[in-house]
C-alpha cells in the first residue's frame, strides 16, 4: 500500500507525478467534476425524461436508460481526454513541461502517471454521471437501473479512458496553440462522440448510414458500456473489445512515437 504522505510521494518520482496529476483536477472540482454532473442532468430532464417516451431505440429498456448509458462513457472520455491534454498544452505555455526533462522518470513512465492521472478524472466522473442517471431512473420510474456486468463495465471505462488519455497527450503534443486544441476538440472528438450512439441506436439508422457508423470507434466504446449495463448494444461484446484494445495500443505508439521524434531527446 503506498503512503501519499508529502515525504513518501516525493520519494517515489512516478507516484508523485501521477498524485500531481490528480491533485490538479482536484483543486478545481466545480470545472471538472461539478459541471459535467450538470451537463449530463439536463441532457437527462431534456432528452430522457420529456423526450424519452417518443423515443423507441429498438432496445427492450426505457429511453433513459439507454440514455443512461451512453452518456457515462461519453462523460469518461471526454474527462480522460480533457485531462492529459490540457496539463500538456498549459504546461507548453507556463513553462512546466520542461520540467519533465530533468525527471528521473523514462518517456514510458511519464506517460503511464499522466494518463492514469486522466483516467482517474474520467472513471470518477463517469461514476458521478451514473449516480446522477441512477437518480433520474428512479425518480422516473420507481426503481434503481440495474448494471448487467460490473467487470466489464470496469473494463470499458478503464480502458476508454486509458485509450483517450493518450490520445489526449499525442493532440496536445502536437498542437502549437489552444486554439489548435479546441479545434480537434469541436471539430472532431465532439462529433465522433455525438455520432457514436450516445441519444441514437443503430437501429434508428438507414442501411447507409449504419454502415458508415461502423467505422467510428467511439460507437464501440459506448455499445461495450451500453451492453455492460442493459444486455445488449447496437455491436456485438467480441467487437467491442477488440476496437478498445486496438485502440489503446495505437494510441500508445502515437503518444511514445511523438515523444521520440519531440524536443525531449532524451526520450
Amino acid at each position: 500500500m503506498f503512503d501519499f504522505s508529502k515525504q513518501n510521494i516525493s520519494s517515489h518520482p512516478f507516484i508523485m507525478l501521477f498524485w500531481k496529476e490528480i491533485r490538479r483536477y482536484l483543486k478545481v472540482m466545480v470545472q471538472t467534476v461539478v459541471t459535467p454532473a450538470i451537463n449530463s442532468a439536463l441532457y437527462l430532464l431534456i432528452f430522457g425524461v420529456s423526450l424519452g417516451n417518443s423515443i423507441d431505440t429498438g432496445f427492450d429498456t426505457p429511453y433513459l436508460a439507454f440514455l443512461i448509458s451512453g452518456l457515462i462513457m461519453m462523460s469518461c472520455l471526454n474527462n480522460a481526454f480533457q485531462n492529459t491534454s490540457s496539463s500538456i498544452i498549459s504546461g507548453k505555455f507556463s513553462g512546466d513541461l520542461e520540467d519533465l526533462k530533468v525527471v528521473p522518470l523514462s518517456s514510458q513512465q511519464i506517460i503511464w502517471a499522466m494518463c492514469l492521472g486522466g483516467v482517474t478524472r474520467g472513471v470518477m466522473v463517469s461514476l458521478v454521471t451514473m449516480l446522477v442517471g441512477q437518480i433520474f431512473y428512479h425518480v422516473t420510474f420507481g426503481e434503481f437501473l440495474e448494471i448487467h456486468s460490473w467487470p466489464a463495465l470496469m473494463f470499458f471505462l478503464f480502458f476508454g479512458a486509458l485509450s483517450y488519455a493518450k490520445l489526449g497527450m499525442f493532440v496536445a503534443f502536437l498542437a502549437k496553440t489552444f486554439d489548435q486544441m479546441s479545434a480537434v476538440t469541436a471539430f472532431i472528438l465532439q462529433p465522433l462522440a455525438f455520432l457514436g450512439g450516445v441519444f441514437f441506436s443503430l437501429n434508428n439508422l438507414s442501411p447507409f448510414w449504419q454502415k458508415v457508423a461502423l467505422f467510428n470507434p467511439v460507437l464501440y466504446l459506448i455499445s461495450g458500456v451500453r451492453y455492460s449495463i442493459l444486455g445488449q448494444s447496437d455491436v456485438s461484446l467480441t467487437s467491442s473489445v477488440i476496437v478498445t484494445s486496438v485502440s489503446l495500443v495505437l494510441f500508445h505508439f502515437l503518444i511514445a512515437f511523438t515523444l521520440s521524434r519531440s524536443q525531449f531527446k532524451r526520450w
